[in-house]
């Protein structure tokens, strides 16, 4: 009589192997991802910000004729289009880097409800 407990069919250690094989693959692209820079612009290129895959900011540029006074919120308009600029390119980066997973045939033996 066996000790452990296993649906029919399901070989828990090529699982283990196959989860533990995504882990290494989704480390691995997450790495990448955070070591890449993405530019963020406003203004045909007059605002820009510098962003990490990671999620950091990196740098921000900001051509002196759009420093204006009298128009204030019109830098910080563009300011805030190039964060929303960079910031959709880092969740690009992201869904790449998670979609590009391979994911090695994973069968979970029906452990989801699935046929």
């Amino acid at each position: 009589m066996s000790d452990s407990v296993e649906p029919a069919g399901l070989d828990l250690g090529a699982l283990l192997q196959q989860a533990q094989a995504m882990q290494e693959q989704m480390a691995a692209a997450q790495e990448q991802q955070a070591a890449q820079v993405v530019t963020g612009t406003a203004g045909g290129g007059k605002v820009s910000i510098q962003m990490s895959g990671g999620g950091q900011f990196v740098g921000v540029s900001i051509a002196p004729d759009v420093v204006d006074p009298d128009d204030v919120e019109l830098l910080e308009e563009l300011v805030l289009a190039a964060l929303h600029n960079a910031t959709s390119q880092v969740a690009e980066l992201q869904e790449q880097a998670m979609g590009g997973l391979d994911l090695g045939g994973l069968d979970l033996g029906g452990l989801l409800g699935g046929s």
